[in-house]
């Protein structure tokens, strides 16, 4: 089950801030890895390293332009998201992909990774990760 990039901590407890910016014709949940394509918004994917998080969720896609609220990802941020594939010889501090189309979970595959790997509950698929976009 995708669950998104839900923020778990950062490293000096603060809490971050929702900024409101635009977003192509794209269906926002919440969680969804975000990265910025010809000034709006769109799904970061595969080995595109995310920029922001969206704190929205919509039951239909947006016109180009809407603004919605976003938070601006950090390098000391850690997310909680789950694994689209078994994790079976994934280690902390492998970096893995982003889901190649929903832009709501991480892959097992390493080669060029933008999500660092700092904790799981598990090695099967769908289960608990932890990640840093450094």
């Amino acid at each position: 089950m995708a669950r998104g990039f839900i923020p778990h901590s950062m490293d000096d407890g603060r809490v971050p801030a929702f900024e409101y910016l635009p977003c192509g014709a794209i269906t926002p949940k919440i969680g969804m890895a975000l990265t910025q394509s010809g000034g709006n918004l769109a799904i970061a994917t595969g080995t595109t390293k995310p920029t922001y998080i969206s704190m929205v969720e919509k039951a239909s896609a947006c016109t180009a332009g809407d603004l919605i609220p976003v938070i601006k990802v950090q390098p000391d941020m850690v997310f909680y998201t789950t694994c689209s594939a078994a994790f079976t010889d994934r280690k902390k501090g492998d970096k893995v992909t982003l889901h190649a189309t929903s832009g709501m979970q991480v892959t097992a595959t390493t080669t060029s990774g933008v999500a660092t790997v700092v904790g799981m509950d598990g090695t099967d698929s769908g289960s608990g990760v932890y990640v840093r976009f450094e």
